[in-house]
């Protein structure tokens, strides 16, 4: 298979949904000889030099990121300051925004579509008689894994698609546990109370493997307790922000995201210098959220209350008390009128475009929540991204992007002139 062949026949498995557990993922690990129980061992270092001769002996240290919010940045953080420490990482995070290619980054570089042509190829034969069959999720875990083996990297970042305990990403040994701030988010999957979803985050803490949390709900927290409790897992809640360097992401909730990323980072026992830490921050970069694209436009993806909150407090800290003509597209399963009550302080004016996500809430459904707002907040319908932008644009105030990582990635592809490189996922 070409890439459009591999991405064509990888896409389709979306027939077979969501599936929640682990076997398919360890069948899957353990029938391409990926091994990071066994490979998970010894210093990084001092096994440098053992590394490059021998792959059955690459020392990988991974770090596994769960949560509801903040998980890719705080992935994106630990990948940039380990790779200016000298480190070869690799970074597997969900969903992308344009190409399916950002979901699998060797040293800050996209995978190349020979090798995900490749790797899917011998993924497709490998599995084509399995019952169950493989999810998306689970082959693009499986992809990701299989690269950074053959790159022989030395540090694996992976965010969770979602939950933790039965997420296909947990089929892998991990060094430390990250988790970020648990708020409601996938409910259909995780739980309707905010103890459930954390006893679903919470399941990637493993036996005797340190575990490192961002403040959380009482709730959450008794949950993250009790599991370390039981797995022997020593655990450390990081309660104080990073404010000795620059960061180069928007947003005060980024310096205790970075404080996270650096807490899991000697929780592994890798070597990292001041020096490291200051170019990593300075440089990192994540596009879509809270992206300042020009003086006219920013990007984010928050797509729950929660990041919808923390959005509208990031705008306050970067513009005052200046409202936005704010282009808003939602997924069908979120929680859309909380997040429109969350953006309603910061807004003159929402645009609802139609967006090519299967998975989008209809712009006439959107509008609805409106309607039952008092005092009523001014809207519009349109009939595309491009035609939501051009609207916003000829207009004197600043545009925010937001409401879904698909649709930043949608317009994100239509503000660099690449409409038609958007290789729209629903997963």
């Amino acid at each position: 298979m070409n890439y459009r062949e591999a991405l064509a026949w990888l896409y389709a498995t979306q027939r077979f949904g969501i599936k929640l557990g682990l076997e398919n993922s360890e069948r899957l690990l353990h029938s391409l000889s990926i091994d990071f129980a066994r490979l998970n061992l010894g210093s990084v270092r001092a096994s440098r030099a053992v590394s490059r001769a021998s792959p059955e002996t690459v020392p990988f240290r991974v770090i596994h990121v769960a949560g509801t919010n903040g998980k890719g940045s705080v992935c994106a953080m630990i990948e940039a300051i380990a790779r200016a420490a000298g480190y070869r990482t690799g970074l597997f995070t969900s969903p992308h925004l344009v190409s399916f290619r950002e979901r699998v980054r060797v040293n800050g570089e996209k995978i190349s579509e020979d090798e995900v042509a490749g790797g899917l190829t011998e993924i497709r034969g490998l599995i084509c008689n399995w019952d169950p069959h493989p999810t998306f999720f689970e082959i693009a875990t499986a992809l990701a894994l299989q690269h950074f083996q053959t790159t022989r990297c030395e540090i694996l970042v992976l965010e969770t698609g979602m939950g933790g305990r039965l997420d296909a990403t947990n089929a892998v040994q991990s060094s430390v546990s990250v988790i970020t701030p648990i708020d409601f988010d996938h409910e259909k999957w995780l739980g309707q109370s905010i103890d459930q979803i954390a006893k679903e985050k919470a399941g990637i803490i493993k036996p005797r493997i340190p575990v490192i949390s961002a403040p959380q709900r009482p709730e959450a927290e008794v949950i993250i307790r009790q599991r370390a409790e039981q797995c022997d897992a020593p655990l450390q809640f990081v309660n104080d922000p990073w404010t000795k360097t620059r960061i180069a992401l928007h947003g005060e909730h980024q310096k205790m995201n970075a404080a996270l990323a650096i807490a899991a980072l000697q929780a592994t026992d890798i070597k990292v210098s001041d020096d490291a830490t200051t170019r990593g921050l300075s440089s990192v970069e994540w596009p879509a959220r809270f992206q300042i694209w020009n003086e006219h436009i920013v990007i984010d993806g928050a797509h729950n209350p929660a990041s919808a909150r923390i959005l509208a407090q990031t705008w306050r800290e970067e513009f005052g008390d200046e409202h936005a003509i704010i282009l808003l597209a939602i997924l069908r399963d979120k929680n859309a009128a909380a997040i429109v009550d969350a953006l309603r302080p910061i807004a003159s004016k929402f645009l609802l475009p139609r967006i090519r996500s299967e998975r989008a809430l209809p712009p006439h459904d959107l509008a609805s929540i409106f309607s039952f707002k008092t005092p009523s907040l001014p809207h519009s319908i349109t009939p595309s991204v491009a035609d939501a932008v051009s609207a916003a644009q000829r207009t004197s105030e600043r545009v925010l992007i937001t409401g879904s990582l698909h649709f930043a990635g949608e317009a994100l592809a239509f503000l660099r002139g690449e409409s038609r490189a958007l290789e729209e996922c629903a997963q």
